[in-house]
């Protein structure tokens, strides 16, 4: 338990509170606060690919990336908040938090919460240290709550306005260059961010294509040569994510989607050819529907989105292929209170949203995921004879070398070609996504086909049958 970092940064808080004289304590709180986040990134492992090109690691071993979509994070709240928020997405489970720096909702003119913009005269090379300094704090203060940030240099209208952003378009290849080598080398000593470039955006031209490879560069460059960038593309939907355009770009070290806000859309097709691409790249869906977002836009004829829907999709990719999978709250992304204008009708105040469903449900991901041996697992369709079902209906598959998992979005009966994993006889189970409960059901012959009924069958009845070599004790 202690060899957890979460443990061992509460560990280090003790010892300091304790050890110290507690009048020299009262009079330095602010530089032990400091020398608090310092050990924990001391204690925060790198981020890495691994070998296979097929998942991330962290301090050399397994990564399970479960993100949160927290765009406006640096922007609208202050440091009581960001704590409250933090705090609880990592009581919850969650591991990244995907945050923008120049912030979407006219982040260039309306200043945080303590009244700072982050450039001097909309000058990328001019950045301003007070808006920084709240930055710093949110991401040491992720770091010691045991979370990666997913940090967006800028919001792509910065870049490209199109016909929804507020811009302005303030980049050129040469100031994005100069950003960006100032953010790595801010930031040089952070092991807990890794890099995301785009911010909602389809490169329309070469010149934006050229703004995003060279900052991309100077983050590198800011880095230096001993502290590899990790770093993906925050695309809006399309066929082939940030790989349509940067794929075989050295710098980009995964291909990220948006898979968009609507439901019953095939987003294993997506995921499945990405990751089939050559040179190997991880693959991940930084934007699936929201919980709580009105579905394709159309709250009026098709309501808003739910716990069933988020959660269909995270397991729908993963089992097509994706490394992690990023949830995200319509409320929780533009941190939805009293003091800002709703965008597109919000429902609940962010602090009380944090608890909807969805986002209490992707624990039971995670926990999954992290049951087997990740680095080995690989999605195959060829596991099942059912597929040409539609996306509401959709049955798919992933394993490893002697498990197996196939999930069923509304509770379909499948059949399971065996013999693809190791052991003469498996134990079975089904999974439930609601409650993360295992329900064992016996052992099957590893040869032949056997067709499975899950508990429940209709509109929110998805299960995951687990099959694993009964050689190994089946348990979650």
């Amino acid at each position: 338990m202690a060899n957890q970092p979460g443990v061992q940064y509460r560990i280090i808080y003790l010892f300091c509170y304790y050890y110290y004289p507690k009048p020299l304590t009262l009079m330095l709180r602010s530089t032990f606060t400091a020398c608090i986040c310092c050990c924990a990134l001391s204690l925060f492992g790198q981020i890495s690919i691994s070998d296979n090109h097929r998942y991330l690691l962290r301090d050399g071993k397994p990564f399970f990336w479960l993100g949160d979509t927290a765009w406006e994070l640096f922007h609208r709240l202050n440091r009581e908040q960001a704590d409250q928020y933090l705090q609880h997405r990592a009581s919850q489970g969650f591991t990244v938090i995907q945050a923008v720096i120049l912030a979407e909702f006219d982040g260039l003119h309306t200043p945080n919460a303590y009244g700072n913009l982050p450039l001097q005269k909309d000058d990328p090379t001019k950045p301003e240290e007070a808006y920084f300094k709240h930055v710093d704090y949110i991401i040491d203060k992720a770091a010691s709550n045991d979370l990666v940030i997913g940090l967006l240099p800028t919001w792509g209208d910065k870049v490209w306005k199109s016909s929804w952003g507020k811009g302005p378009e303030i980049f050129t290849p040469q100031n994005a260059r100069v950003y960006g080598k100032w953010l790595g080398k801010r930031y040089r000593t952070r092991k807990n961010i890794v890099w995301i470039l785009g911010g909602d955006r389809i490169p329309q031209n070469d010149l934006q294509l050229s703004i995003w490879r060279q900052m991309a560069a100077g983050i590198q460059e800011g880095l230096g040569k001993k502290n590899k960038a990790v770093i993906t593309f925050h695309t809006q939907p399309n066929a082939l994510g940030s790989a349509e355009w940067f794929h075989k770009d050295a710098w980009l070290s995964f291909n990220m989607f948006q898979n968009g806000h609507c439901r019953n859309t095939p987003v294993y097709d997506k995921i499945q050819a990405a990751y089939n691409l050559t040179p190997v790249k991880p693959v991940l869906d930084g934007e699936p529907i929201y919980e709580d977002h009105p579905v394709c836009f159309n709250a009026k004829e098709l309501g808003t989105s739910s716990a069933y829907d988020v959660r269909s999709y995270a397991y729908l990719d993963l089992f097509a292929g994706a490394f992690g999978h990023t949830y995200g709250c319509h409320d929780i992304w533009q941190f939805y209170s009293t003091s800002y204008e709703a965008v597109n009708n919000p429902h609940v105040l962010w602090q009380q949203a944090m608890d909807l469903p969805g986002a209490g449900q992707m624990q039971f991901v995670r926990k999954l995921m992290e049951a087997n041996p990740m680095l080995e697992r690989v999605p195959d369709q060829s596991l099942i004879l059912e597929n040409n079902l539609t996306p509401a209906e959709r049955v798919q598959a992933t394993r490893g070398k002697d498990y197996l998992y196939v999930y069923t979005v509304s509770g379909q009966p499948f059949t399971i070609v065996l013999g693809k994993i190791s052991g003469a006889r498996l134990q079975a189970g089904w999974y439930n996504p609601r409650n993360g409960e295992l329900k064992r059901i016996g052992q099957v012959e590893n040869q032949g086909q056997q067709k499975f009924t899950p508990p429940g069958t209709g509109y929110g009845q998805d299960w995951i049958l687990i099959l694993q070599d009964a050689a190994r004790e089946l348990k979650l």
